[in-house]
């Protein structure tokens, strides 16, 4: 498994909303994720919008599709669209350091 971090911008004005929404997930949306390989996944946000997103995931891409191909994601995407100042366009950082991949190596 790979762990993925992402940030995306939530507009300020809406935060309170954004985590409102976040507080109940739709129950088969909430199944969705995990089925299509979405595991650990958790969003942390910023006062100023900043949201980073962590999951664990085989294959991000192939993560993503198999929520593309579902109605439910449809439905979310529409309604949650309206919060993102660049859109839902997922910036992916790359890792720079691991202390269990740096530990491991010592062995």
């Amino acid at each position: 498994m790979r762990r993925v971090c992402f940030t995306l911008q939530v507009k300020p004005d809406m935060l309170e909303e954004y985590r409102r929404r976040h507080a109940q997930v739709w129950p088969d949306m909430l199944v969705a994720l995990r089925d299509a390989g979405w595991h650990e996944y958790q969003l942390f946000l910023r006062d100023d919008g900043l949201l980073v997103g962590t999951l664990l995931t085989e294959d991000l891409a192939a993560a993503q599709a198999a929520m593309d191909a579902t109605e439910v994601s449809a439905r979310w995407e529409a309604q949650m669209a309206e919060f993102f100042i660049h859109g839902r366009h997922l910036v992916v950082l790359d890792e720079v350091f691991n202390l269990e991949h740096q530990l491991g190596a010592l062995q």
